[in-house]
């Protein structure tokens, strides 16, 4: 996946559940940086992060994170930081009686817990509720106080259960922004999601499960590059699209051209002899102007919903 020390390495890491398994044999490692963890329901997503906070034990193989095994290692602890997907407060705790209680546990001295605290909810946003009831908060504020918990005591790995989900357009845009950010300053993210394109403009760097196995990692767009089976679909809009279709039509590696109202659809199995094909005809004009040009298909959605029809 990269040449970046990895974070994360799972060898040959299995986890079942009577006859039920739901992780199979998988060997992965995660670089530093951000990484997503991506599959549908019952994919395995859980199951690894649990795994990988030392939750449960592994039934067979083995997980280390930042070098070290995870299961039953306290010291561990205090470099990971963690947001899970189901909520566990105290209702009637206050968002800042939560966070600082839960940094007392960590064992920090209560000066540097209460400055720690503060820091925490103001950069999710929560500095003015921050004395609310916790029972009173909304989904979305519920949410951004799990991130602010798993982030106060500065770990090296935030480990992130579905972290965008029940938050509005304009908190989600901020908790990736702010994610971006942590990972700047040399720090790691392992998170898993279902928001595709939102997790696409996070980060570039995927593992994606099914069925309780690795289907693929890497970058999303070298990961693409190798499905040779599966034709790349490009769009182009011009001012003349039928004269574009003539000339796209028998070309080398272009296996079919359709012309709708708003584009010319390629479908070709060399797209990058198409691209400079693209690139020569807007230099003569030959077709017209060409507006514009993009792939739906080198997209995450794409490259998940086709690796999962396997």
């Amino acid at each position: 996946m990269s040449a970046r020390p990895a974070v994360v390495s799972a060898d040959h890491l299995s986890r079942w559940f009577g006859t039920v398994s739901a992780l199979s044999d998988v060997t992965v490692d995660v670089p530093g940086g951000i990484t997503a963890l991506l599959g549908p329901n019952g994919a395995g997503k859980s199951t690894l992060l649990k795994l990988v906070t030392g939750q449960m034990r592994p039934s067979r193989g083995a997980v280390k994170v930042l070098g070290e095994v995870a299961f039953g290692n306290a010291g561990l602890y205090q470099r990971v930081g963690l947001a899970p997907e189901h909520d566990g407060f105290y209702e009637g705790m206050t968002g800042r009686e939560w966070v600082s209680a839960l940094l007392t546990l960590h064992g920090g001295p209560g000066s540097d817990v209460e400055v720690a605290t503060g820091r925490a909810l103001d950069s999710v946003g929560l500095d003015e509720v921050a004395d609310r009831r916790i029972g009173t908060y909304s989904r979305g504020m519920r949410q951004r106080l799990k991130l602010a918990q798993a982030m106060a005591h500065q770990p090296d790995l935030l480990v992130l259960d579905e972290p965008l989900s029940g938050l509005d357009p304009l908190s989600r845009r901020h908790i990736m922004s702010l994610l971006r950010d942590w990972a700047a300053t040399g720090r790691s993210v392992l998170l898993s999601s279902h928001v595709l394109h939102e997790v696409e403009a996070l980060t570039g760097n995927i593992v994606l499960l099914h069925q309780g196995r690795v289907l693929a990692e890497g970058d999303i767009h070298e990961v693409r590059a190798l499905i040779d089976a599966h034709p790349h679909q490009v769009l182009v809009r011009a001012r003349e699209p039928r004269a574009l279709v003539e000339r796209l039509a028998g070309q080398p590696g272009v296996l079919s051209v359709r012309l709708s109202s708003e584009a010319v659809t390629v479908e070709t199995s060399m797209p990058d002899d198409l691209y400079d094909l693209l690139t020569a005809l807007a230099a003569d004009a030959a077709p017209g102007e060409i507006q514009g040009v993009s792939s739906p298909d080198d997209t995450l959605q794409a490259v998940f919903s086709y690796l999962v029809r396997q």
